[in-house]
């Protein structure tokens, strides 16, 4: 959504996004739709393994909930490994489309980062809110080469480069910086919010905003 924090000495550049989190940066998965029996599938694992945890979700009971056979979940995903995949990149699509969304309609770079951390507190004050699912994802495969790492690092490496490419729009004088400092805020304000105090954590990030589209 970096790998998180390179050496403060070294500006990076805000390049384009070559694909794979959301304007409000929260990661919680979306509200179910109805569908054929791949989709619920992915929609079954989608809200298991955000509220559950990827491991402890077994493939029994991911086709016990999404009602489908066994044969019907091998042929859509052929493993678990394969439907874990599924649900980290869909993630990735979800929250990208929202970001894209977000800035069009913000009315300019600065806004639209105000407008991204109102997003993100908006979310995770909502009683769903379970912290952020690339953090979650990211902690339980430990292999920083696993495909599911990949994915998460890709995702993040699209956030902090977007979020570098609106404070380069927004006359930022070392817009990949700032967007390291929003991204490390914005994890910080993500977990303090589940675990503790949400209007503080979120007071906070917007405090972190504020200094950085100051400079």
């Amino acid at each position: 959504m970096t790998v998180d924090s390179p050496q403060p000495a070294v500006q990076r550049l805000p390049g384009p996004s070559t694909n794979l989190a959301s304007p409000d940066g929260s990661s919680v998965p979306p509200t179910p739709r109805s569908g054929g029996a791949k989709v619920r599938v992915l929609e079954t694992a989608t809200r298991l393994f955000y509220e559950e945890g990827i491991h402890s979700v077994g493939v029994d009971r991911l086709i016990s909930e999404a009602s489908v056979t066994k044969a019907t979940f091998y042929k859509h995903y052929g493993s678990k490994d394969n439907l874990i995949l599924a649900y980290i990149r869909t993630q990735h699509e979800r929250v990208q489309a929202r970001m894209e969304q977000l800035i069009a309609s913000a009315g300019g770079p600065d806004r639209a980062v105000r407008a991204w951390v109102g997003a993100l507190a908006d979310d995770v004050n909502d009683p769903a809110f379970r912290g952020c699912a690339f953090l979650h994802a990211a902690a339980e495969y430990h292999d920083p080469r696993d495909p599911v790492r990949q994915v998460v690092a890709t995702h993040r490496d699209w956030y902090t480069e977007r979020l570098a490419t609106l404070l380069q729009e927004a006359g930022h004088p070392l817009p990949g910086d700032g967007a390291d400092e929003l991204m490390l805020a914005r994890d910080g304000a993500m977990a303090g919010a589940y675990a503790g105090d949400a209007i503080a954590a979120t007071a906070a990030l917007h405090r972190v905003v504020d200094r950085v589209l100051a400079v």
